[in-house]
């Protein structure tokens, strides 16, 4: 397949801006006051790309990853090696960026698809460039599906909760960035929240600022804003006051990895935000492509959780700015908290949505995906 570029929804914000051979990332740590594009040339520029947070969300990683290596490919000037040899090249390749971002399964996940690829290109090729060109093809694929996959989540979330508020309109309540700056185009979390502004049923979004990189404040504003949703930011302990008052009807939060009894690891906040959604009996959903589900994790207390860097609760802007805190202070700074299963109403994937049954209402995830298949 000859893909020479691949774009999204020319009106959505676009995180990733790729043509075969280039690759453009929007650096995310300049949003709202800057919109600054970065070249990324090879597999290491993606990899720090990831881990310094100019791409973020767990769809975006895993597609960016993806596509550095996919350029980098695609530019080599010679490689002497066996189609083997090419597979055992991109296969450490993978490997290497799946190391930027552990707690993102979805990098993972796409690691072992492409690896998966990559050996039956191996098997059969006489030549190294045909396993390059598999790859690049499959990577490029990866970034044409993720746009699709967005909207049907969007389309399920939006219908399912109309159908469980029954209001003419409602109000919901979403944390960190789950938008087109998060993913390919479109959007998750965000995704739902588009959906239901165009079908005309969202009173108003609320999001949190997103402590302590501020992605909320900093990205999903400014995404709801350019997309002329009508939309209020609040301070992140402000949500349990805003459910006091009667001003959201759910919350919708997207994840970065889900255990098979659905335990969801997300942006550190979202566990606070499932509690206060329990005790004020607000439906609280996530929403995430079935590539961000871990069947090989039984449940949270498996998910490895990454630890953030100081610097980011120590100097304003995430890091980025001047101190705030006093000097010598111990910081203790996770990325992500897992939010057990039992908080969660249902899960929003792009095949429908996954909701408990049985006596001991449980979510059975694994019977969900076979019966999607």
């Amino acid at each position: 397949m000859a893909l020479d570029s691949v774009s999204t929804d020319n009106n959505s914000l676009q995180s990733i801006c790729y043509r075969r051979g280039s690759l453009q990332l929007l650096d995310q740590r300049k949003l709202p006051l800057e919109t600054i594009y970065l070249e990324i040339r090879d597999s290491a520029d993606g990899w720090s790309a990831i881990r310094e947070m100019v791409v973020r969300g767990a769809p975006a990683i895993a597609i960016a990853a993806a596509l550095s290596l996919a350029v980098e490919v695609f530019n080599l000037n010679a490689f002497s090696g066996t189609a083997a040899d090419a597979a055992s090249f991109l296969g450490n390749k993978l490997e290497y960026l799946v190391s930027s971002r552990p707690t993102a399964v979805n990098l993972s996940d796409a690691a072992a698809k492409l690896k998966e690829i990559i050996s039956k290109a191996a098997a059969t090729a006489s030549e190294a460039n045909s396993v390059f060109q598999a790859y690049i093809e499959a990577a490029e694929i990866m970034l044409k599906d993720d746009v699709a996959t967005n909207k049907a989540i969007g389309s399920y979330g939006a219908s399912f909760l109309q159908n469980q508020l029954k209001n003419s309109k409602f109000s919901v309540l979403t944390h960190c960035n789950t938008g087109s700056l998060a993913t390919a185009g479109y959007g998750t979390a965000l995704g739902v929240i588009h959906a239901l502004h165009s079908e005309g049923v969202l009173e108003r979004a609320y999001c949190t600022e997103t402590r302590p990189f501020n992605q909320g404040s900093r990205l999903t504003a400014f995404e709801l804003v350019h997309d002329r949703i009508p939309a209020t930011l609040i301070a992140d302990s402000a949500a349990a006051a805003l459910m006091k008052d009667g001003r959201v009807s759910a919350v919708i939060v997207g994840a970065d990895r889900v255990a098979a009894n659905g335990d969801t690891a997300n942006k550190i906040g979202t566990y606070s935000l499932a509690l206060c959604a329990k005790f004020h009996n607000i439906l609280f959903y996530v929403a995430a492509p079935l590539t961000s589900i871990d069947l090989t994790l039984s449940s949270g207390q498996e998910i490895v959780i990454e630890e953030r860097s100081a610097k980011e609760l120590l100097y304003s802007r995430g890091g980025l700015g001047e101190q705030v805190a006093a000097s010598g202070i111990s910081v203790w700074n996770p990325a992500f908290d897992v939010t057990p299963a039992n908080l969660i109403t249902g899960i929003i994937t792009e095949k429908g949505v996954v909701t408990k049954a049985g006596a001991d209402d449980a979510f059975d995830i694994k019977d969900f995906i076979q019966k999607t298949a």
